[in-house]
């Protein structure tokens, strides 16, 4: 079965609670809900990590590198500044996603650039929990074609 990583940064368990005018009252265990059903839909299996930590995002990718074949990340204020991250990601194997939530190109100047992107396949942002769901969607296509 199709392992794929779907990794939340920091503060992104405060979803629901966090800024509800950029980011919805949608809560993170909700999303999560609506990717493991996505999952289940797609033939996928999915492991969920959410920390404040860079650490553990990186450790995370690290301890699947041989077993995942994708992953969504949301590095939310690592977006900016996440160099580690960032090479975590250029590291690994297969396909990533840089999912966000809001659109961080129309939101604060400083928030417009990401060190992250230039280490994705791709980036998804701007459709509120959608970003994730159509994140997901796309991976696990590319994933699929990969296989054959």
């Amino acid at each position: 079965m199709t392992r794929l990583l779907v990794l939340h940064g920091p503060n992104l368990n405060l979803f629901g609670r966090r800024e509800p005018h950029i980011y919805g009252t949608t809560t993170l265990a909700e999303i999560n809900e609506r990717l493991q059903k996505l999952a289940g839909e797609l033939g996928v299996d999915l492991h969920i990590v959410q920390s404040n930590h860079e650490g553990t995002l990186i450790d995370t990718l690290h301890e699947n590198i041989d077993t995942a074949q994708g992953a969504l990340v949301n590095p939310a204020g690592l977006t900016q500044y996440g160099v580690p991250l960032h090479d975590a990601i250029k590291a690994m194997p297969f396909p990533v996603f840089e999912i966000h939530m809001s659109n961080i190109a129309a939101r604060e100047p400083w928030r417009s650039h990401s060190i992250i992107s230039p280490a994705v396949k791709g980036t998804i942002q701007g459709l509120g929990w959608r970003s994730y769901t159509a994140g997901l969607r796309a991976l696990a296509e590319i994933a699929a074609e990969s296989k054959a």
